[in-house]
């Protein structure tokens, strides 16, 4: 019984392109944490900008460098945010690539290689940026043992 070279075609194809995809579930998930870091640095934020008005001169100035300080991290959580979802579009764009090369036998090997490497560039630099955010929040934190006696 013959395999029907386009089914075969397809079928190498999918399995081409399970690495990538796995990857792209790994970097969701690191997505998802992201975004749930900067959500929380927002609701944070929106809450002191809140309490702003009751608060008196010496709890202004703490309430001064926590904002100063989820800014920051803001920032950053941002470029991390922004970095891994680059990184995921390569990959997509590596498993369109590997399609492409499958379907229509174009030589994009060397395209997909490059795209594979810089998708994982940006999420190391995705991965550094999360890194700096969870130094600054962990800098910035200063748990006072002595309020708990």
């Amino acid at each position: 019984m013959a395999i029907d070279t386009g089914a075969a075609l397809i079928a190498h194809a999918i399995q081409l392109s399970t690495a990538p995809v796995f990857l792209l579930t790994g970097i969701a998930g690191l997505l998802n944490v992201m975004a749930t870091r900067l959500a929380r640095i927002v609701d944070r934020a929106r809450r002191v900008e809140e309490l702003w008005p009751t608060l008196n001169d010496g709890d202004r100035a703490a309430a001064r460098r926590e904002l100063g300080n989820l800014e920051r991290r803001r920032h950053v959580c941002s470029w991390s945010i922004n970095f891994c979802t680059t990184a995921a579009l390569l990959v997509c764009l590596v498993i369109v690539s590997l399609f492409v090369e499958e379907f229509f036998a174009a030589p994009v090997r060397w395209a997909a290689g490059g795209l594979f490497v810089a998708a994982m560039v940006a999420v190391i630099f995705g991965l550094v940026s999360f890194l700096r955010e969870v130094y600054i929040a962990t800098d910035a934190t200063a748990i006072d043992h002595m309020r708990l006696d």
